[in-house]
């Protein structure tokens, strides 16, 4: 792997791993919210959101999901790769200076079609807040 490119289909294997973490911040929500478009109160209101089951502010789901965008970007596959699907179940509320770790670990691959199947996991401690599967198009080496 190197700083253009990630991982080629032909250098993954199964059960190969990788990781990337991020405390949130207050600006973190309030920069999702714009970039988004999704201001529901329960995300940027304090006051809203006690009325909610939740009883505070909750970070957007989707802000879960754009980690794991970044896993898949930058580190594994990495560079070049193609995020072509995403199945996520969103397990548990995160909150303002959690730190989400989200990971993902080669299950399959299909080389004739070029594809990476992944299991996602985001957590927060040992708290798994949201998990799923997704799916990767992987170059192959370039012919020398």
């Amino acid at each position: 792997m190197n700083d253009l490119h990630g991982y080629y289909l032909e250098d993954l294997s199964i059960g190969m791993s990788a990781s990337y973490a991020k405390t949130i911040t207050e600006a973190d929500v309030v920069l999702f919210a714009g970039i988004s478009g999704d201001d529901n109160p329960v995300h940027l209101n304090a006051e809203y959101a006690k009325t909610t089951p939740f009883k505070e502010r909750i970070v957007h789901g989707m802000f879960s999901a754009a980690l794991i965008s970044a896993v898949l970007g930058t580190r594994l596959p990495g560079p070049g790769a193609i995020y072509v699907d995403q199945e996520i179940k969103f397990k548990a509320p995160v909150h303002i200076g959690d730190t989400v770790v989200a990971s993902a670990e080669v299950v399959e691959i299909n080389e004739q079609r070029r594809r990476v199947k992944l299991k996602t996991v985001c957590k927060v401690g040992d708290k798994v807040v949201a998990e799923g599967y997704a799916t990767n198009m992987v170059d192959r080496r370039p012919a020398e």
